[in-house]
């Protein structure tokens, strides 16, 4: 229902079922908020939105309060104005002065309050701590001398990814906000998402940083360095570099890292399409063979954390193999090494994609061979676009190049899989192949693109109906295991993403404005679909070459020891 309420002085037609900070949005009128997220019930702790009516003694929360008919609303009073620079003053009088030297620099939340707010000194005293930073986690790094008690991190653990790895502890001014115990994050149940990163506004949380070992192996002259570029980072960085939309950069990457001194750049969505194929004989022979029970998706490291931690008894069912990092990680350390007269080990490989927990993936010990892990380092969208920075290159300034042999070619099924549903849209598209022997009728499943956190297709095959279902966040796959415990059984394969929408809102993407730029990059992967002619995994021409050189074929025994891994439970102490 509509009613009229004044808002500094206009009146203006408000919806009773939104709150008043929703009305003002869709009026134009933007206020501060720190605690309150899109999508989440409000709580009103920081207390940043807070607006004068008239009749209220105390300022009211605009993220909880509704309007009401005849309602006069000041927003920006004198009043309101001191009240809002009070508690910034307040949280910067128990935040450390080390902007300079800060993650968030330029991008942080609190120090564009202080900004906007004309705070240009220091009204109390400073009574920070400096309390113990945690670098003990293999993704993520926290510093709760940063912390302002937002609780953004909590929410979004409990309510999205269903861990609760961070909880507020203690009461009155003790009240913090750390893992069980306040015990390191690398022994917590933490499944390196990122996504506490993503909603944290100060420099609180961040990623454990790998540039300092890549620059120390490019400037070593024994070491061959190579990168491998994610299907999901080339469309995540228009918002950096002010393009108009979520463009595809992958040639003016590579051409970046080139021009770096990385001496070779291959494209992980050659990877991705061995996983795709590999992955579509292993579904077949499960179905062929009436194997009871889902095939669980492997290429989401969070979510393998997440099972190993939370859903043990599915282990079994989860594909053994190896995510698309990975395989190529493997391939580059023990066949291209061997083609180029190379030790592993005078290889330094480099993944550079949109995920915090590819970070953690890199060192478990399954992805290791002799000692030598198949990845050496993890740099997520941000750190590479850093990593620009630091070696004073501007991409727009480069001239396009092709990733190298033989390690370069792809589908555009492979690129898809950077959204939630495209992974399984690219797995049907190879299994009626094998089924069928021949290409599907409609490369456009509708039932599998959107925003939804579930969504579930049943495609015929010759005379078999198999039931897919591809699900985003942790909530949504717990959901969904919790129907399999109870009895479900008409599912046949699952795909699993611990990021909502999948890797291009990972948790090591450009922070700010994510549901917009999300958009774009979805939209741009569905184009290059649409318009590449190669849509099926199977007709990369580099793969044929490829398990030729290997002398097996497509799901082959021998394939399992370099494309398969092992999956095992993980006790959580804390």
């Amino acid at each position: 229902m509509n009613i009229n309420i004044t808002i500094n002085n206009n009146t203006i037609k408000a919806q009773t079922d939104l709150t008043i900070l929703e009305n003002l949005r869709e009026n134009g009128i933007e206020i501060p908020t720190l605690c309150q997220m899109e999508g989440f019930s409000p709580t009103g702790a920081c207390r940043m939105c807070v607006v004068e009516i008239d009749g209220e003694k105390k300022l009211k929360t605009a993220c909880s309060t509704y309007p009401v008919e005849g309602m006069n609303i000041k927003t920006h009073s004198p009043r309101v104005i001191q009240a809002r620079k009070k508690i910034v003053e307040l949280l910067l009088a128990d935040h450390p002065d080390d902007c300079l030297y800060c993650q968030r620099n330029g991008n942080c939340e609190l120090q564009k309050l202080a900004a906007d707010l004309h705070i240009r000194e220091r009204n109390f005293p400073s009574h920070n701590t400096n309390k113990k930073r945690d670098l003990s986690g293999a993704s993520i790094i926290r510093d709760p001398s940063k912390c302002i008690l937002c609780g953004r991190c909590v929410r979004v653990c409990e309510e999205v990814q269903a861990c609760t790895t961070v909880e507020f502890a203690h009461r009155g001014n003790e009240t913090s906000i750390h893992t069980a115990f306040n015990q390191g994050i690398n022994i917590s149940n933490c499944i390196n998402c990122g996504q506490c990163i993503m909603v944290c506004p100060t420099g609180a949380l961040h990623e454990k940083n790998h540039l300092s070992g890549i620059q120390e192996a490019l400037n070593n002259p024994d070491i061959k360095v190579v990168a491998q570029i994610d299907p999901g980072l080339p469309v995540s960085l228009s918002k950096t570099f002010n393009f108009k939309s979520g463009k595809d950069l992958s040639a003016m990457v590579i051409a970046a890292l080139k021009k770096i001194g990385f001496d070779k750049v291959f494209d992980t969505s050659f990877a991705t399409d061995i996983r795709i194929m590999e992955e579509a004989y292993l579904l077949k022979q499960k179905l062929d063979n009436n194997i009871s029970g889902p095939m669980f998706s492997s290429d989401c490291p969070a979510w393998i954390k997440y099972a190993e931690q939370f859903a043990p008894e599915f282990l079994p069912q989860i594909s053994p193999l190896k995510s698309p990092q990975q395989i190529l990680g493997t391939l580059l350390n023990r066949h291209w090494s061997k083609k180029q007269d190379l030790k592993p080990d005078e290889v330094y490989s480099v993944s550079i994609a949109p995920c915090t927990a590819r970070k953690f993936e890199a060192q478990r010990d399954e992805m290791t061979y002799k000692g030598i892990s198949a990845v050496d380092a993890v740099l997520t969208t941000r750190e590479f676009i850093e990593f620009l920075k630091i070696n004073g290159i501007d991409i727009l300034q480069m001239e396009d190049e092709a990733p190298d042999e033989p390690f370069s070619s792809r589908s555009s099924a492979a690129k898809i899989t950077a959204v939630s549903g495209g992974g399984t849209e690219a797995l049907v598209r190879m299994l009626y192949y094998l089924y069928e022997n021949d290409n599907i009728d409609n490369f456009r499943i509708k039932q599998l693109r959107g925003f939804k956190n579930r969504k579930e297709y049943t495609a015929k095959m010759g005379k078999r109906s198999i039931n897919f279902a591809a699900v985003n966040s942790q909530k949504e796959a717990k959901l969904l295991l919790d129907e399999l415990r109870n009895g479900r059984k008409d599912l046949d394969y699952v795909e699993v993403m611990s990021c909502e929408n999948g890797c291009i809102c990972g948790g090591g993407q450009p922070i700010g404005n994510e549901d917009k730029y999300s958009k774009l990059r979805y939209k741009t992967l569905y184009d290059m679909d649409s318009k590449e002619s190669i849509k099926e995994s199977y007709k990369n021409p580099g793969l044929q070459k490829l398990y030729d050189a290997l002398q097996t074929k497509p799901g082959d025994e021998q394939n399992k020891a370099l494309f398969h891994t092992d999956f095992t439970k993980r006790d959580v102490y804390l």
